[in-house]
């Protein structure tokens, strides 16, 4: 480990976060909330901090190892989800604790969309923008941004990268040069947030919404500027279809959208299996959420069971979060089944939370095999994901991340239960924060606010977890790792 080198990278991070308090602080002093001050000192805070760590070690030039790139990006999750609180701890409005402060940044940086905010409606509006934008930030991750970046400062950026990405085929990379993936994958990303934000202002939204919910909406975080979510503009069924519409495109992975952009073709998208999986999965959910909706009477108009199935059901199922309705109040098995979406989420080199449609894909293929091998047990069985053969130890990893993740789930369950939750309130909030999805069933359905700050530390270790598939952030914990 090269602990100056870490100290250098992330004095280097922390000094490009602090920016990022820049936009809050113009949109209070434009809208006289008189939280500009706030911002100012969080701002302050934040880069005379990463300026004290890097000045010591400005000169050092090394290159960033593996195992300093994991380390890396565990500290500055951690790092930045306490610097982000800064203005929600400072600010009057809110006025939230420590704990719930932090538990709010932590949720929008890492999209989970988890809240302990309420009366969002009457809040600064510089505290609703930043809010949002933790989300964006934290939809493709800050370190990706910070890849493009850090190579102009003597920096390499392939050890971040390959810690950061999301899913099992993270080596794979769109262009020859590693700057050059960051860059395109941020323009693909800010031209989706500029075209949702565009169709939110257009379908009815003020502007000040319409950038605020394309935020969180690419960023697949959740984040909203009203205490009813995406239910304020009930009755706009052009607002949920755009909704609809970009939640399902964040979900799936940005290397098609590179794909299909250069090609000028949509082929990339219908030849990949994960997509055509992640469209099946969505589009069965939908469809038996409306179906049920209906029949149960809960919306006695076909269009509106349909447009509510629907919304939610991409919601869920791509882990945003938004919600038009109490969907955990509806009836019979609909609340749990979502829920249970949750788990599978969206395709892997997306915004999208929950285990990734390929590694599903993977694990009822080995499945499959092993029936298949109880009839023939010589056979020679490959698993393909389309034309292609897939090693073992790719299905090993997905067989030990399913059994890392089994295992998280269930201590962090028991731990919830302990601190005093019940049941169907401890497996929820596990499942919303490690899946990071946000809103969760029972005590958990509406917000985070009153549950025990100890059971909200274990979801904030949920939402890290999640946000870097388990491994990134347990491998620290291994003794192969601090082995020299």
């Amino acid at each position: 480990m090269q602990f100056t080198v870490i100290q250098r990278v992330v004095g280097l991070l922390l000094m490009i976060f602090s920016s990022t308090l820049l936009p809050p602080l113009l949109v209070s002093l434009g809208y006289g909330d008189g939280a500009h001050n706030t911002f100012l000192l969080a701002f302050a805070v934040t880069l005379i901090t990463g300026i004290v760590l890097w000045l010591p070690v400005c000169r050092l030039r090394r290159e960033l190892r593996l195992r300093d790139g994991f380390a890396v990006v565990v500290l500055f999750w951690t790092v930045l989800g306490v610097f982000g609180a800064l203005p929600l701890a400072l600010s009057e409005h809110p006025g939230l604790s420590v704990t719930d402060a932090v538990f709010e940044s932590m949720s929008g940086l890492t999209t989970t969309g988890a809240t302990v905010i309420t009366g969002l409606d009457a809040l600064p509006r510089s505290i609703l923008y930043y809010r949002q934008q933790l989300q964006w930030l934290g939809g493709m991750g800050i370190i990706v941004l910070a890849v493009a970046i850090l190579p102009m400062l003597g920096i390499g950026g392939m050890q971040l990268y390959r810690a950061e990405m999301p899913g099992p085929m993270k080596d794979s990379k769109l262009t020859p040069r590693i700057t050059e993936t960051a860059k395109t994958l941020w323009y693909i990303y800010l031209s989706l947030t500029i075209a949702c934000a565009l169709a939110y202002w257009s379908a009815g939204m003020t502007p000040f919404d319409a950038i605020g919910h394309s935020f969180s909406t690419v960023a697949i975080g959740g984040f909203s500027t009203h205490d009813a979510s995406m239910g304020y503009y009930h009755g706009n069924a052009l607002i949920e279809l755009s909704a609809i519409v970009f939640m399902f495109l964040a979900g799936i992975n940005f290397t098609l959208h590179f794909y299909a952009w250069r090609g000028r073709s949509p082929r990339p998208y219908l030849r990949d299996t994960e997509s055509r999986t992640y469209a099946i999965i969505l589009g069965s959910a939908a469809l038996i959420t409306s179906a049920y909706l209906y029949v149960s009477g809960t919306y006695r108009d076909p269009a509106d069971a349909l447009l509510h199935g629907m919304f939610q059901a991409v919601s869920i199922g791509t882990t945003t979060g938004f919600t038009t309705t109490e969907y955990h109040a509806w009836p019979g098995f609909l609340p749990v089944m979502l829920l249970f979406i949750s788990f599978i989420g969206g395709c892997a080199n997306s915004t999208a939370g929950g285990m990734k449609v390929i590694r599903f894909v993977l694990l009822v293929k080995q499945g499959l095999r092993e029936i298949g091998r109880l009839i023939h047990p010589n056979a020679v069985i490959p698993i393909k994901v389309g034309n292609k053969c897939l090693p073992d130890r790719v299905i090993d990893a997905v067989w030990g991340f399913f059994a890392a993740y089994v295992g998280v789930f269930t201590l962090m369950m028991l731990l919830l239960m302990m601190f005093g939750l019940d049941q169907v309130t401890a497996f929820s909030a596990v499942a919303a924060c490690l899946n990071n999805l946000g809103p969760g069933l029972g005590d958990v359905g509406a917000n985070y606010a009153d549950i025990p700050a100890a059971a909200k530390w274990v979801l904030m270790v949920a939402m890290l977890l999640g946000r870097l598939e388990i491994f990134t952030l347990l491998v620290l914990f291994t003794p192969t790792f601090w082995r020299k």
